[in-house]
C-alpha cells in the first residue's frame, strides 16, 4: 500500500498538463491532497465559492488564486515541527473547472475541462456547429492576469478552464 501511494505521489508531481506548472486554482476544481504515508491527512476536496478548503490541523486555506505548487508548500510548512518532521505533500487536479459554450452550437452549456482541449473538441462535445453557425466567427472570452480579454479562435486554439467561447451567427 505505501507503494502505491509513493508510487502515485511520483507521478503526480511529475506528470504535466497542458498548463504545466502555471495553472491557478479556482471555485469549481476538484483537487486531491496526499501527504505521503498519512492516510488520515489525504482527502479530495472541491473548490467552492469563497475559495477556501479546510485540511487537518491547520485553519481554513484559501486557495484560490495559488498553483497546486504553492498549495503544496502552505501545506508542507503548515504541519512541518508541531504535526510532522518531514511532511511529504503533493497537490494534484482530479477535475478541472468547466468551460462554457453558447452561440450557434447544438448543445450550448457548461462542459468538463479536458487536457488539450482545442476549439474544434469544445465544439464537437457541444454536439457540432447549428445550421447557420459561422466557420470563422468564434470569440473566447478569457480571464488573463485578473482582466477580460476576447480572443479571436480558429479550429486549434486552445481552451482553458472557465473560458466562455461564442459562436456567432453566419450572415451568407
Amino acid at each position: 500500500m505505501r507503494f502505491l501511494v509513493f508510487l502515485f505521489w511520483l507521478v503526480s508531481t511529475f506528470s504535466t498538463n497542458s498548463f504545466g506548472s502555471d495553472y491557478v486554482l479556482g471555485p469549481g476544481d476538484q483537487i486531491s491532497i496526499v501527504v505521503y504515508d498519512e492516510p488520515d491527512l489525504s482527502t479530495n476536496v472541491k473548490i467552492n465559492k469563497t475559495g477556501f478548503i479546510s485540511f487537518p490541523f491547520l485553519d481554513d486555506i484559501k486557495v484560490i488564486g495559488l498553483t497546486p505548487k504553492k498549495l503544496e508548500n502552505v501545506i508542507k510548512q503548515g504541519l512541518l515541527g508541531d504535526y510532522l518532521i518531514n511532511p511529504q505533500v503533493t497537490v494534484s487536479i482530479v477535475q478541472y473547472r468547466p468551460f462554457f459554450i453558447h452561440g450557434q452550437v447544438m448543445r450550448p452549456g457548461g462542459y468538463p475541462y479536458q487536457d488539450d482541449l482545442t476549439l474544434d473538441k469544445a465544439i464537437a462535445l457541444a454536439g457540432g456547429l447549428g445550421n447557420r453557425a459561422s466557420k470563422t466567427e468564434w470569440k473566447i472570452t478569457r480571464i488573463v492576469d485578473g482582466k477580460s480579454v476576447i480572443i479571436t479562435g480558429s479550429v486549434m486554439t486552445l481552451v482553458y478552464p472557465d473560458d466562455i467561447i461564442e459562436i456567432e451567427q453566419s450572415f451568407f
